[in-house]
């Protein structure tokens, strides 16, 4: 590959913000956009993201997406510390596995907010720093459960095909101006979220049944479609949802 072609994925002078960011698969994509050349804020809920943030080179931002006040709060210290934005990754999220016939509406009602909700009001506000410049990367992150219904996540299942269908939405009304919104699905992928999955004695084999790659995924494997989608290599990528998977949707 010759060095115009590399120089489609270079990130040198952009700013990016990743929600989720101080652990698991946001931490991986941040890392990603960051030696791509991005300069990067993380936005976590914990105080662990100021550690995280020293220790990584990123800017921290500390905001509980679950609060509406703190979207529009939590966003607006990531562009002041910025300066501007051309990145958003909207790498965090929430989940409880419960059966469907119990399942809480107090948890159903966090859970959306923060899955779905948040991710909405986060693109708006992208949206309104990237349109009047005619530019702009959003990458949301969807799931396995975007294309089918799982098990005992009822409302995970719900918000992360809100996601792929919102990150759809945006993109037909901000193709043509210049923004692109695309998606990634992880799939299953070995993170805190998933520990408990992982170690099902029953799930975990099954999962791993089905895998052609043989292996959980790393926040590592995210990194390379997050540069993709950042960066100038996919101008012409309008609301797709890409699945980094091990193979598990093709299965």
């Amino acid at each position: 590959m010759g060095g115009g072609a590399l120089n489609l994925f270079d990130l040198t002078g952009k700013k990016a913000l990743v929600t989720g960011g101080s652990r698991g698969l946001g931490h991986g994509m941040a890392e990603g956009l960051r030696e791509a050349g991005a300069t990067v804020a993380i936005l976590a809920r914990s105080e662990r993201v100021h550690q995280v943030a020293a220790a990584a080179g990123f800017l921290a931002v500390q905001a509980d997406l679950s609060r509406r006040e703190d979207q529009d709060r939590g966003f607006a210290e990531a562009l002041d510390a910025l300066g501007t934005l051309d990145i958003l990754v909207c790498g965090h999220g929430v989940s409880h596995r419960e059966a469907g016939e119990t399942y809480p509406l107090d948890k159903w009602d966090w859970l959306m907010e923060t899955n779905l909700t948040s991710v909405f009001r986060l693109c708006q506000l992208a949206g309104n720093v990237m349109l009047p410049r005619g530019r702009g990367k959003i990458i949301n992150v969807a799931s396995m459960l975007s294309f089918s219904g799982g098990l005992l996540n009822t409302a995970y299942a719900s918000s992360k095909g809100g996601v792929a269908q919102l990150t759809k939405a945006y993109a037909n009304e901000w193709a043509g101006r210049g923004v692109n919104v695309n998606a990634i699905a992880p799939g299953y992928m070995a993170t805190d979220l998933t520990a408990a999955l992982k170690a099902d004695p029953v799930r975990s084999p099954q999962i791993m049944d089905r895998l052609p790659a043989g292996r959980w995924g790393t926040p590592d494997d995210l990194k390379g479609a997050a540069i993709f989608l950042a960066s100038a290599a996919s101008d012409y990528v309008h609301g797709a949802v890409i699945p980094v998977d091990g193979g598990w949707l093709a299965r």
